[in-house]
């Protein structure tokens, strides 16, 4: 019985290493890319700076790093077993700085 197995909440959540998940989530183009952001200390898990490609993230764990002049804040939903197509990746995290959907008129009623 492998992981698939598994019931939910049968044990520890999955980890997987941070510049692997930073790579299969797309926020970087190469896993090499991703590593060597880490180990310039320009990412920090759940507040805390690292500089350990092999730092293990699970869901829950919260990212923050710059990317394209922008800092972005992220939380790991799921570990992600490939890196797929941008629809994929971008279920693996939640962005908590994003703008509301549609932006802020959206929220305004129609007259």
């Amino acid at each position: 019985m492998g992981d698939a197995g598994r019931a939910a909440g049968a044990g520890p959540a999955p980890a997987i290493r941070l510049d692997k998940w930073l790579w299969q989530a797309r926020f970087f183009k190469t896993r090499s890319l991703a590593a060597a952001v880490v180990a310039e200390g320009h990412v920090r898990v759940n507040g805390t700076r690292t500089t350990k490609p092999a730092q293990p993230v699970r869901p829950g764990d919260t990212l923050t790093f710059v990317q394209g002049g922008r800092v972005r804040l992220i939380r790991v939903l799921a570990p992600g077993g490939r890196r797929g197509p941008a629809v994929e990746a971008q279920a693996l995290y939640d962005d908590l700085d994003a703008p509301a959907p549609g932006g802020a008129k959206s929220s305004q009623p129609l007259e």
